[in-house]
């Protein structure tokens, strides 16, 4: 089972709206039994706390539930435990290495990297902007599950689209939809 925490300052606005994004991300391709989320803060302001509203009713508008949700801080043990440690900024890496004492093992990385980009997931707290977050979170987590799809299928970009331009045979279809085939053959 590969583990993936998702973190921010204060665990309210935008690792939540990552996790919950990315779960139900799994759920819907079928890999909730393979890839298992959860998210953290770095700072122990919110601890306790449930999402932020504007995140609850981005959330809400796409039909995702994060009730029961509450606020908690990322440990040095959360390093070990997790494979992948994603923060949503550059102050946020910052404070996971401090806290895991350093990235010894490379687990540690921005959301947007994995988009190719290497800019901070907007931050709503500050802007009351959810729907640049959203679109930061929502670009940046299916970046991550195509990028695990694809390793661990052991293909390349490339070669599923020369597959899919030839033949456009699914690799696997979760529930006969045309949408998770598209998101896995193209």
């Amino acid at each position: 089972m590969i583990k993936v925490l998702f973190i921010c300052h204060g665990n309210i606005c935008r690792s939540p709206m990552a996790l919950y994004y990315f779960r139900s991300l799994l759920k819907e391709r079928g890999l909730s039994g393979v890839i298992q989320a959860d998210s953290a803060a770095t700072s122990t302001e919110e601890i306790g706390n449930p999402v932020h509203h504007g995140t609850r009713a981005k959330l809400k508008q796409a039909g995702i539930p994060c009730e029961g949700h509450r606020a908690k801080q990322m440990t040095k043990a959360d390093y070990k435990s997790f494979d992948y440690l994603i923060g949503m900024d550059s102050w946020n890496i910052r404070n996971m290495q401090r806290i895991a004492g350093g990235d010894p093992d490379h687990k540690i990385f921005k959301l947007m990297e994995f988009t190719g980009s290497g800019r901070d997931v907007a931050d709503p707290w500050y802007t009351g902007d959810f729907d640049t977050t959203w679109s930061d979170v929502t670009e940046g987590c299916a970046a991550l599950l195509d990028l695990y799809i694809r390793a661990s299928l052991n293909i390349t970009l490339p070669s599923l689209l020369t597959a899919y331009m030839v033949a456009p045979v699914c690799l696997y279809v979760h529930g006969g939809t045309s949408e998770s085939c598209l998101f896995l053959c193209a």
